[in-house]
């Protein structure tokens, strides 16, 4: 697994929180700007309608190098590719705080992006390439801790810090831990190197164009924008992932070899990724939108009202192992889909006069299932992956997660423009936007459940049988 590298008890005891600080600062980067948006562009004078941009470059940068950070780790080595990325998302945070203009800001946001599109791949990788199957579960399990709190305390941040203070500390905060991300990094990370491949320049291509493609036409769907265009880019992505598939069963050495859709965990794994997290996805978008635009709470309120979801996510990680070596992978992707379907369906039950218990057992109960759900998804794709393939189906999972979180969002914002336009012309009441759109949603997430249908009882054996060694 680690290519006869040594790997000390302690490395073993460090590396799932190296990733836990790379998953903290993506996660917290991407939920913090968006409420320091409307500053940004009064300092920088500008309008905040162009400020998009400023989200799109990192996107695009984002979606141009997960599909290379397998290939880079197995030539350069993880440890050196992990303090690098940290490096890059570190100098680009700065540079970000220094920006006196927006092209100087996009640009600084692209050097960010590059760095974030590393940085989770490859510290999972190292987790994936280190520990046993047995052990890999808990590993992945204690990595992602961090990251689920980013998302939640981002908007209070990020408010707070503008209300309070200025935009610029939204990204410099980031210096810190970056900083303790690249001392532990390469002093607690194995450089494992993979079987060194010819570059697979054209499936690079074709896979890269076609993720941006898909992540612009996503985000000019957010934002209400040309809709003939956005769907002609989706079109266009789809065309070129044709066209990768065509150059894959011709290539000695591609970028994602199709063999990997040949293992059984990993195929249902990628696809109920996809489907499913495009309600669940949605979900933490829409909710803060609705607490404010709807009920009127403010962006710090708002944000604290979300608490309860960190609390949850906190909480199921312990129980997440257990649970899935009591009843096993396929049954608990199959109820817990349900389950957070029917959570997102009772959002619409909400409105500004529900109780605070309601708010709060609501957002709890998400929070836990999509924590379990999470886990249970990620680990299930990488169970039975070979070690030749670790590096490309790694990559490949990062780009499947990123996607389907712009589809998720992009579903979620369409869902929304739809029924409030329908609104303002007969209620002029834009809960009821919110409400259609959860419904929704919900019912879709419960129907992707029949994905995980296709997993058999036994798959997922072999990450959750304890190690008798220890």
């Amino acid at each position: 697994m680690t290519d006869n590298i040594s790997i000390s008890p302690l490395m073993y005891k460090m590396m799932p929180w190296i990733a836990a600080v790379a998953f903290f600062m993506q996660t917290l980067d991407t939920s913090i700007l968006n409420t320091a948006l409307p500053s940004i562009a009064k300092d920088l004078n500008e309008s905040p309608l162009n400020m998009q941009s400023a989200v799109i470059s990192y996107a695009l940068a984002v979606a141009l190098f997960i599909p290379v950070s397998g290939f880079f780790s197995d030539r350069f080595g993880t440890r050196n590719v992990f303090v690098m990325a940290v490096f890059l998302f570190s100098s680009g945070s700065l540079l970000c705080a220094l920006s006196s203009s927006l092209i100087m800001l996009d640009i600084s946001r692209v050097i960010q992006g590059v760095g974030g599109a590393m940085m989770v791949p490859v510290s999972r990788l190292a987790l994936i390439k280190s520990f046993k199957r047995s052990d890999f579960l808990a590993a992945l399990n204690a990595s992602t801790i961090p990251g689920l709190i980013g998302p939640v305390i981002g908007p209070v941040l990020g408010g707070y810090l503008v209300e309070y203070s200025s935009w610029h500390w939204i990204f410099l905060i980031n210096i810190p831990i970056g900083i303790i991300g690249m001392i532990s990094g390469w002093k607690f990370m194995p450089n494992i190197k993979g079987g060194l491949s010819r570059f697979d320049l054209c499936g690079v291509f074709f896979i890269a164009i076609a993720v941006i493609s898909a992540t612009l036409g996503l985000e000019f769907i957010n934002e209400g924008l040309n809709i003939y265009f956005s769907l002609s880019l989706i079109l266009l992505c789809f065309m070129l992932l044709s066209l990768y598939v065509l150059h894959a069963r011709k290539s000695s050495s591609p970028i994602f070899p199709l063999s990997l859709f040949n293992i059984h965990t990993f195929r249902i794994g990628i696809i109920g990724n996809l489907i499913s997290r495009l309600g669940i996805s949605a979900t933490p978008f829409l909710i803060p939108l609705l607490l404010q635009v709807a009920f009127g709470y403010s962006a710090i309120y708002a944000g604290c009202m979300l608490i309860p979801m960190a609390i949850a996510s906190l909480t199921m990680k312990t129980f997440v192992p257990p649970i899935l070596r009591r009843f096993g992978y396929r049954r608990v992707l199959m109820t817990n889909t349900i389950i957070v379907g029917l959570i997102i369906m009772a959002m619409s039950l909400l409105n500004k006069d529900s109780s605070m218990i309601l708010f709060g057992v609501l957002l709890f109960c998400l929070g836990a299932t999509n924590s379990l759900q999470f886990t249970s998804m990620n680990s299930i794709t990488l169970a039975d992956l070979p070690n030749e393939l670790t590096s490309s189906g790694n990559s490949l999972m990062a780009v499947n997660q990123q996607l389907a979180i712009s589809f998720g969002i992009a579903c979620g914002a369409v869902l929304v423009r739809i029924f409030s336009y329908q609104a303002e012309m007969v209620t002029q009441d834009i809960t009821h936007a919110f409400k259609m759109s959860f419904i929704i949603l919900g019912t879709f997430t419960c129907f992707s459940s029949l994905i995980f249908r296709c997993l058999y009882p036994q798959d997922g054996q072999n990450l959750t049988v304890k190690n008798k060694s220890n």
